[in-house]
């Protein structure tokens, strides 16, 4: 009995059985089932039925067939131009409450997060409420005597407005936390040594907030890929996205294989992503050492 005592006071033992329980969750719940899309990528579908026969045709629909390309590629691009906005408004906001918050940082981050309070079917019909044809703006320009406006809604503008709207607070979030352990008083020292502000940003703020930065965009440019519901509220025919068209492969037309073919080139696509912000990353650069306090 000693012996197994000892087994399991050993620090590596007690680790293993901590850690047991989030490697069956990855594997079971996130490994699995990405294992299982591959597999089906190379089988075919026929009548709503799946089969085990092993081929390539599905990659040849997605990849040389101009229509998947054509939502792929504007996918990327709303996720761009998204992530880009998110981007240039979210630095302002969470550079605001890091330094001049005090002690209501923690209540402003917090409002940040209110729209979460509820679900994104309430909160994009809510932009609808707003933007739509008898929306909250159009109302109040006819009550000026304005022609009402048709651009805000069913287009692909839309459809970036609303996606923009449900991930910005994950980029605000990401650089907040970075600049929590930011010391603002570097700022002061570029300036005395004659850096105009711009320029103290540059060389100082923002390489020293990088990893933040990165994974705000991170957080914001893959989902942005993958968005199938904002586009069916807001986008209209002109504002479908691959998510959109990748969702009807396992629901109204029922070809399973070759939406797991689309699946496969997505999550491609989102781990080219991942491995260039992780290479756009300099840890010594932005102060981490690797040694614990």
């Amino acid at each position: 009995m000693a012996a197994p005592r000892r087994l399991f006071y050993r620090s590596e033992t007690r680790f293993l059985l901590l850690g047991l329980p989030g490697v069956m969750f990855v594997v079971f719940f996130l490994l699995f089932p990405i294992v299982s899309v591959i597999v089906f990528s190379f089988w075919r579908t026929e009548s709503y039925e799946i089969y085990a026969d092993w081929n390539l045709d599905n990659y040849r629909t997605v990849l040389f067939e101009g229509t998947y390309l054509t939502f792929l590629w504007r996918s990327i691009v709303t996720a761009v131009v998204v992530t880009a906005a998110c981007l240039v408004y979210a630095w302002p906001v969470a550079y605001f409450i890091a330094k001049y918050g005090g002690r209501y940082r923690l209540l402003l981050v917090l409002a940040l997060a209110a729209p979460f309070f509820t679900g994104a079917v309430l909160r994009l019909s809510a932009l609808q409420a707003i933007m739509g044809p008898i929306g909250v703006i159009n109302m109040a320009l006819g009550m000026f005597g304005l022609p009402a406006v048709e651009f805000l809604m069913f287009n692909k503008f839309a459809s970036g407005i609303g996606i923009a709207y449900l991930y910005l607070p994950f980029m605000v979030t990401a650089i907040y936390l970075s600049l929590l352990n930011f010391n603002f008083q570097l700022l002061n020292v570029a300036k005395v040594n004659g850096a105009r502000p711009w320029r103290a940003f540059l060389t100082v703020t923002w390489p020293l907030n990088w990893i933040g930065t990165a994974i705000g965009i991170t957080l914001v440019f893959i989902p942005c890929l993958a968005e199938s519901l904002t586009p069916t509220f807001l986008g209209g025919p002109s504002g479908k996205l691959y998510g959109s068209v990748l969702g009807l492969q396992f629901d109204q037309t029922g070809t399973w294989a070759l939406g797991s073919a689309m699946g496969v080139l997505l999550f491609a696509v989102c781990c080219v992503v991942i491995a260039v912000m992780w290479w756009t990353i300099d840890l010594r650069r932005t102060g981490f050492t690797g040694a614990g306090r």
